[in-house]
């Protein structure tokens, strides 16, 4: 598509050969679970979250409707010229695709990018007008804009949609109530890892809002590399609703010596969190935050972030989402990757029957993930449901 695709980049000294001979592989397991009847929707979960993702847009423009269980040949129709007509939020949707030049392909000709900039601006406009429960925020349009580049405007709409109304659907509330509440789910996961690191931040006050962005836009406004966003769009869209909140996490955690290098105050760990590094080890960071899923649970940490009630969060209701596909629910493929790797091991035995017992072993068990590869993923055939109802407590 319009956007560059996923290159190789061998890792570790894997030589390119062998590298490219793994993405072949790949590319064959994807396109025989896209030729399945039923199409295997579990083993495209995997694929998106392994190493690499899903390669290419291509690929992507093939996949992401089944993660999402869009059908393509149901697409809703292209807009009218009355769409834009006494809509009370164009102005504001006008004005933020305008400021959106450095998300579109350096050097692309500016007709062409002003054309993508107006179907941005009908894909936001349309979702919000046949949805009207929903609300825009500033960083929408960082996160349609992606799907735009990736697959095209009417896909990108139907893509969108379902997205809103599901995995995005607590930040498009009137107010910014169920934002604040995810986001408080970020110093629980530290606390678990690195208790020096959550009690300097709390002793720096910095609070959560230096992630904000991150969330609400799925990092896109934040990574300059168009690749690095997708790939992490492969990522969550095979996840659970929360996993951004966790890759979040991941990052600060990841920046540890840094934070604790900082002075200890407000203003120096907040510019220091803010300014997002772009060499970040994404395939690590990746790994790491689907074995913190695993490992602590939202049902886990939602009496630190809340004690309210579930039923309006997407994260609550995501079972309904996920059993309308009648697949196989996502963090199972995490759940058994997980245990692959720790297999044989009486230690990270210990840790995933009691996840509370030793955080410092935990951490060290996460160094596991920055050798195994896909290779890991196990094959997994569950027909289980969306587990017992999380113990979500959140939000009035």
């Amino acid at each position: 598509m319009l956007a560059s695709s996923w290159k190789p980049n061998p890792l570790g000294g894997v030589p390119l050969a062998d590298y490219n001979s793994k993405k072949q592989r790949k590319v064959a397991e994807i396109y025989q679970a896209l030729n399945s009847d039923p199409i295997d929707v579990a083993a495209l979960r995997r694929m998106a979250i392994s190493e690499g993702g899903l390669l290419t847009d291509e690929i992507r423009c093939k996949v992401w409707p089944n993660l999402l269980n869009v059908k393509t040949e149901d697409l809703p129709p292209p807009p009218g010229k009355e769409l834009r007509e006494d809509n009370e939020d164009y102005q504001q949707v006008l004005l933020d695709v305008r400021r959106s030049l450095r998300r579109f392909p350096p050097g692309m000709p500016d007709e062409q990018r002003e054309g993508l900039q107006e179907e941005l601006i009908d894909i936001i406009l349309q979702v919000l007008q046949r949805n009207p429960q929903l609300h825009y925020y500033q960083g929408y349009h960082d996160i349609v804009v992606t799907f735009l580049l990736v697959v095209g405007e009417r896909l990108a709409t139907a893509l969108v949609e379902k997205l809103s109304t599901h995995h995005l659907r607590d930040f498009m509330d009137p107010t910014m109530d169920n934002t604040k509440h995810i986001l408080n789910y970020l110093m629980p996961i530290i606390d678990q890892v690195n208790p020096e690191l959550h009690d300097f931040m709390e002793s720096a006050e910095v609070g959560t809002i230096f992630a904000l962005s991150w969330l609400i836009t799925w990092f896109g406004h934040v990574l300059a590399d168009f690749r690095h966003v997708v790939r992490l769009y492969d990522f969550f869209l095979a996840c659970h609703p929360l996993m951004p909140i966790y890759f979040a996490a991941v990052i600060v955690l990841y920046r540890e010596r840094e934070v604790l290098d900082c002075e200890c105050d407000m203003a120096s760990v907040h510019h220091l969190l803010s300014q997002i590094p772009q060499d970040l080890p994404y395939e690590t960071l990746i790994s790491r935050a689907g074995d913190l899923f695993v490992q602590f649970p939202p049902s886990e940490l939602a009496r630190k972030a809340a004690q309210q009630r579930a039923e309006r969060t997407a994260a609550s209701t995501f079972k309904d989402f996920e059993l309308a596909s009648a697949q196989q629910r996502p963090d199972t493929v995490l759940r058994q990757r997980f245990r692959d790797r720790l297999r044989g091991e009486e230690r990270t035995k210990a840790i995933l029957t009691k996840p509370r017992t030793n955080r410092f072993v935990k951490l060290a068990v996460m160094g596991l993930t920055v050798a195994l590869g896909a290779a890991a993923l196990a094959v997994v055939k569950s027909a289980l449901e969306w587990a017992p109802k999380f113990e979500l407590q959140i939000f009035p």
